[in-house]
Parts: C-alpha cells; sequence; structure tokens
C-alpha cells in the first residue's frame, strides 16, 4: 500500500506530526521532493525535533526511512540534522537510505539565492534563503551536481569549476567577492563523507516493497499551494509538491498510490509574499498567530493568518486526489465566539473558483463566508471523536461538506496522543 500525505494549504499545516503518527504502521517513510526550506516539528517522547530533510517518520523501531531523488540536499544541514538524531536512534545508519541522484545545494545557490531577492526590491518572492530556487534551476538546466558526482572528486571538482566559471560573473555582477573551487570542494566533501555509507538508491527497495503488500509513507514538504505548476506562481516554490509527482521523485508508478491524505489547519497560515483570500489583518488574525504559535519552523518568520479556506482545499482534493484529510490545531479555535469559513470567492461581483485565477488576480477576490458557532471550552485532553462539543463537530462536518473530501483524523494538540479518527 502506497499511502501520501501532503499539504493542502500553503505548508506549514503540520504535516510533521501525521506523519509521525502514520509512520508507527508503516514499513517505509519516504521524502520525495523539495530541500530544508521545509520543516516538520515531531513531539515525542525523545523531545522535539524540528526535521527539514530527514523524514518524519524516522521515529519507528525498524521502519526504513528514503529520500529520494527529487529531494535537494544541503549537506551541511544534512549530516548536522542525522548527527542530532543518532543521540536518540541509534539504528539510523542501518534504517535511512540516500539516493544518490539527490542535487546538492551548494554555497553559490544560497548566495545567488539572496542576491536574486534583494535585487527584486519590493516584489521579492518571500523564498527562505535556502538555495532551493538555484539549485533547481541548474537541475533543468543541466548545471547540477548530484550526489553521485563525489564518488569522483577529480570530477566532483571539475564540474565545480565549470559551475564557479558561470556563478561568478553573475556573484561579481553583484559586487559579491567570487568563490573558491577548492574551498567549496574540500568542506562539501568532509560533509559528504560522514553520510557516505546511506548513499544509496532506494528506488528497488520501493518497488519491490509495494509488490510485498507493505506500506510506504510518502511524506509531502510544503504545501498544494506552493506548487510550481498549480500554487499562486510565482509565489511558490520550485518543486512539484502534488501526489502524483511520487513517480519522477522516487520512480515509483503513480498508479500504485492507494491514499492520499490532505493536511490542513483548521484555519489558514501562509509564510512570505503571495495573495492571501481570507487573511486577517486585525486583533483576530493577531489572536490566531499567538494561540497557534504560527512562527516559521525553518525560518522563524511570523505566518500570516486567516479563516479556513474551502475553495482552495476542494481544489487542492482535486488534483492531489485526496481520499480523507486529516485537521490539525483545531484545538487554536477554542476560544472563539465564532468562526468563518471561506466556501467561495467573487472578482467584480461574479462567483470565480481558482482554476481560473492567476496570483494577481486572486489577490484581488473577495470571500464568501458562512459564519460557525465557537465552542468555548479547551479539546487539547479529549480522547475520542464522539466527546467533542455538538459546535467542533458541526464544524468539522462543514469543512468536510465544503471541502467534498472525508474528514478522518483531527489534532487537538501537538503530541501523539492529542488525535482524534474517525
Amino acid at each position: 500500500m502506497i499511502h501520501v500525505v501532503t499539504g493542502a494549504q500553503w505548508g506549514d499545516e503540520g504535516k510533521g506530526k501525521i506523519v509521525d503518527l502514520f509512520s508507527q504502521k508503516s514499513d517505509i517513510t519516504v521524502r520525495f521532493h523539495g530541500g530544508n526550506n521545509a520543516g516538520h516539528t515531531v513531539i515525542n517522547s525523545y523531545g522535539t525535533f524540528p526535521l527539514h530533510l530527514v523524514p518524519s517518520g524516522v521515529f519507528t523501531k525498524k521502519g526504513i526511512t528514503c529520500i529520494t531523488s527529487g529531494v535537494v540536499l544541503d549537506l551541511e544541514v544534512l549530516t548536522a540534522e542525522i548527527a542530532m538524531l543518532e543521540k536518540v536512534l541509534s539504528n539510523l545508519r542501518k534504517r535511512l537510505l540516500i539516493s544518490p541522484r539527490c542535487h546538492i545545494i551548494l554555497p553559490y545557490h544560497k548566495l545567488l539565492d539572496r542576491l536574486y531577492e534583494e535585487a527584486k526590491g519590493k516584489s521579492k518572492t518571500g523564498t527562505t534563503g535556502r538555495g532551493i530556487g538555484p539549485v533547481y534551476a541548474d537541475k533543468v538546466s543541466y548545471q547540477g551536481i548530484r550526489l553521485n558526482d563525489f564518488q569522483d572528486v577529480n570530477r566532483l571538482r571539475e564540474k565545480l569549476e565549470i559551475a564557479l566559471s558561470i556563478k561568478n560573473k553573475i556573484i561579481r555582477a553583484f559586487g559579491e567577492s567570487p568563490l573558491d573551487v577548492e574551498e567549496i570542494l574540500q568542506e562539501q566533501m568532509v560533509h559528504y563523507n560522514k553520510i557516505r555509507d546511506m548513499v544509496r538508491e532506494p528506488m528497488s527497495l520501493l518497488f519491490d516493497a509495494y509488490k510485498k503488500k507493505k506500506t510506504i509513507l510518502y511524506e509531502g514538504a510544503q504545501g498544494m499551494f506552493l506548487d510550481n505548476d498549480w500554487g499562486t506562481y510565482p509565489f511558490v516554490t520550485a518543486s512539484s509538491t502534488v501526489a502524483g509527482s511520487i513517480t519522477a521523485s522516487s520512480g515509483v508508478p503513480a498508479q500504485y498510490i492507494n491514499r492520499v491524505t490532505g493536511v490542513t489547519k483548521a484555519y489558514t497560515t501562509r509564510v512570505g509574499s503571495g495573495p492571501f483570500p481570507t487573511e486577517l489583518s486585525d486583533t483576530v488574525g493577531e489572536k490566531l498567530r499567538a494561540v497557534g504559535k504560527e512562527y516559521g519552523a525553518t525560518t522563524g518568520r511570523p505566518r500570516r493568518c486567516g479563516w479556513f479556506d474551502a475553495e482552495l482545499v476542494r481544489f487542492a482534493s482535486k488534483v492531489n486526489g485526496f481520499t480523507d484529510l486529516a485537521i490539525t490545531k483545531i484545538d487554536v479555535l477554542d476560544s472563539f465566539e465564532t468562526i468563518k469559513i471561506c466556501t467561495g470567492y467573487t472578482l467584480k461581483g461574479k462567483r470565480v473558483s481558482y482554476e481560473n485565477l492567476d496570483a494577481y488576480s486572486l489577490a484581488e477576490v473577495r470571500g464568501i463566508y458562512k459564519v460557525m458557532k465557537g465552542w468555548k471550552t479547551p479539546l487539547g485532553d479529549i480522547k475520542k471523536y464522539a466527546l467533542l462539543p455538538k459546535e467542533a463537530k458541526v464544524y468539522l462536518l462543514e469543512l468536510e461538506k465544503q471541502t467534498g473530501t472525508k474528514v478522518l483524523t483531527i489534532s487537538v494538540g501537538p503530541n501523539r496522543n492529542q488525535t482524534l479518527y474517525r
């Protein structure tokens, strides 16, 4: 069975906790796209772990974890993350496979990311500055450097020389000092040697596991509306975030997918620039941010907050083929007298749908809202769905109705045991 878990909003939906939960019954957990611009926080008996590259399903006793070819790697970040995890997971090196086809984020990618953003001024995209866009750009323009290039130091040096012959011209044009080939080479080889024993193509393992009817959990990063094609372009990420991209990113056919869980907060958040139809730039939005502790796991940036946008999640369900939804942070709404759900948009007085809008027209829409009664009671200690207040159940059923997708998992707090199932 292949089970894909992906974000149904703009990322930060709480996928880390949901993947951690589902992975307890999975044989293999896979991270299949993106880079360390993603941040998934897992809270368990070992402590609190902000993960950026290693799959959130790593906290199983025997399960295998894989980083497949669609992921771009900052080796310094990856080795630090592995070192952190090895303090509590003694058998990690035997359970983590990293595809040699992964492209590597290098110092010039991060430098260029910053320089490009600064050059855009007020029109900046709002990237994390981690070099994600530039490394994917190199990937598709045949200038990328992959993990398998590290197996031959001379080949790696040659590729770096070619890359810097191009990049340094751009770097100098921005008034910055050029980068040195040998310095980058030596630094990167130190990091590579720390993970050399884990570099192995996972494709055959994944294919064989499916044939043997094992459970494979695919962990999406970012969210649907940061997808490079279907998101709010250009305010998006560089990778494909949709469920079907597991074929390109890991070599497993999309028709093997059995279940797709969309993770969404009970409200909406966004980090960085771009349109946000339900954003609340008032005391209500400030309250959502404060109660929900809405600050980025990767950058620490405050998240923009707003009401649940059913138009977005409805579209995400179509594209990804969601079989069910996992609703997170519903407990953040515990103290609200009334709660709103955006059920659709109007533009210049006419009803419009997301699929016919671009980022600029989306910024001009007006939301159509349904007002729901709040439950005014804490949900964090509730252990069964049946024990939820009537108003909370009505709210969840309305989300289900508006998105056309069953709500099967409800998170009422950050810990594993603060989860309800239907």
